[in-house]
Order: structure tokens, then C-alpha cells, then sequence
């Protein structure tokens, strides 16, 4: 065995381990939340060198912007380790991505605040899976000597019970006609459609 087979061998079960964690959760949506609050935070912050001149975007509302940053990565790491309010992280984030507009520079360059928008809706869209129903040759394999029951007897000594279980058949009420089918006058009380609280 060489030292390449082994290597390839655990990077493989890594990323197959996070594969499946990354299955059982909305990872792109609090990817995309998390990459969208890094601009709204630090461009306020943050200065332009072009050339000579030294651009400052910095803003009045600094901290604000900051805050809702920080919110924001917060709640794309959410997303990632708790799926289970992945709907009120959703719903944060695009209110979040909105109140960035007017305090971190349109949101951040616009490019926070549409991150933060489309991670929001996809964690408020993503859905568990499903696990896959295996077919009956899959389950045969799987379980050799196991199998459903299907209602038929296996042997002669199964015959005899098999006649003590059968279904019996429930009597169905019938329907009554108009005629004979009692009536129930609600608004005998009612004068004129209007009703007396008493």
C-alpha cells in the first residue's frame, strides 16, 4: 500500500462526510448570506487606493452597517449548524438585506444586499429531502430470509389460522331521503332575520 492510496483514500471520506452534511442542510443559502454581509460590513469601514488619491466610502451610519454585517454572517452560520429555524433565518436576512440599503451604501455596493436577498429566499424555500424508498429486489437483497407478508398462507399449518383472520364486513348506514330526513329549524327565535341577545 503507498502513501498516495492512503492520502486519497481519506480525502475522499471527507468529502463524501461533507457531502451528506451538506445535504441536510440549506448550505448555499447560508453561504450566500454569509458572503452578503462582508461588504455591508466593511465597506463602510473601508478605503479606495487609485493612485495617488485615497477613496473613503465611510458613512454616517457606520455601526449600523457594521450590525447588520455581523447579523448577517451570524445568520448564515445558522443556516448552517441549526437547519431547524432555517425559515426565521430566512426571513432575518431578507429583512436585514433591506434595511442595508439606506444604511451601508445601497447595501453594500448592491452586492451584499443581493446576496443576502436570494441566500434569505433560499433558505425559506429549502426543504429537507426525502429518504428513497428501496424496491422490493433491494429490499431482498438487503435481507435475505426476510420478506412482507402478503396475506397468503406459507404452509398447511398456517391454512387453518389464516381462516380466523379474515376481514368482516362492515354494515354501511344508509342514506336518508329528503322527506324522511329530520329537519332542524335554527331560526325559530328570529324576528324579522334579526336575533335577541338575552
Amino acid at each position: 500500500m503507498s502513501a498516495e492510496s492512503t492520502g486519497s483514500r481519506g480525502f475522499t471520506y471527507w468529502r463524501l462526510r461533507f457531502r451528506v452534511w451538506r445535504g441536510n442542510r440549506p448550505f448555499w443559502a447560508g453561504l450566500l448570506t454569509l458572503l452578503g454581509g462582508v461588504p455591508i460590513a466593511y465597506l463602510p469601514y473601508g478605503d479606495m487606493r487609485l493612485g495617488n488619491m485615497t477613496i473613503a466610502i465611510a458613512t454616517t451610519a457606520g455601526a449600523g452597517a457594521l450590525i447588520i454585517g455581523v447579523l448577517l454572517i451570524t445568520l448564515g452560520l445558522t443556516m448552517w449548524f441549526q437547519p431547524i429555524v432555517r425559515v426565521f433565518a430566512g426571513v432575518a436576512a431578507i429583512v436585514l438585506g433591506l434595511v442595508s440599503i439606506p444604511v451601508s451604501n445601497f447595501g453594500g455596493l448592491v452586492i451584499g444586499f443581493l446576496l443576502s436577498l436570494i441566500g434569505g429566499g433560499m433558505s425559506i424555500a429549502w426543504a429537507p429531502g426525502v429518504p428513497v424508498e428501496e424496491s422490493p429486489e433491494q429490499a431482498a437483497e438487503a435481507a435475505p430470509g426476510e420478506h412482507e407478508y402478503d396475506g397468503q398462507p406459507e404452509g398447511p399449518g398456517d391454512a387453518e389460522g389464516a381462516e380466523a383472520f379474515e376481514p368482516v364486513p362492515v354494515p354501511i348506514p344508509e342514506q336518508q331521503s329528503g322527506s324522511d330526513a329530520q329537519a332542524t329549524d335554527t331560526t325559530i327565535d328570529a324576528n324579522g332575520g334579526r336575533n335577541s341577545a338575552g
